[in-house]
């Protein structure tokens, strides 16, 4: 199956964290990332720019509204996210306790459908 692990945080800058810090977050997200990849379930992995370089749309009243920066203001944001491929929950689980973010914050960790055939969505197994 293939879960989303969504990785929501308080967005911090090396200057919010510290150079040292930051450069140790780093390494732990490049081992981590090199653990998914050789036991064969990262899909794909994606971080976020921060919040302030976001837009927002929505077609309320049928009308396109745009606006700049987050939609909501909250004190932890989705910074990012890694798209597995496991056999189950439990092994999501598992990938998300080694995950660096969850020393940090929350990792929500979702099932994905994938677009099949005849325009329907299904969840890959």
């Amino acid at each position: 199956m293939r879960y989303s692990l969504l990785l929501h945080h308080v967005e911090a800058t090396p200057e919010d964290v510290g150079g040292e810090e930051w450069a140790e977050a780093q390494a732990a997200f490049a081992a981590y990332l090199q653990a998914l990849d050789d036991a064969g379930v990262l899909i794909a992995a994606e971080i976020l720019q921060p919040t302030a370089s976001s837009t927002t749309f929505t077609l309320k009243d049928g009308s396109p509204q745009v606006q700049d920066g987050p939609f909501a203001d909250s004190k932890e944001q989705l910074g990012g996210f890694f798209l597995l491929e496991v056999p189950d929950l439990d092994a999501a689980l598992a990938w998300a306790e080694k995950c660096p973010a969850a020393q940090w914050g929350t990792i929500e960790i979702r099932p994905t459908a994938v677009h099949g055939q005849a325009g329907q969505w299904v969840a890959p197994s």
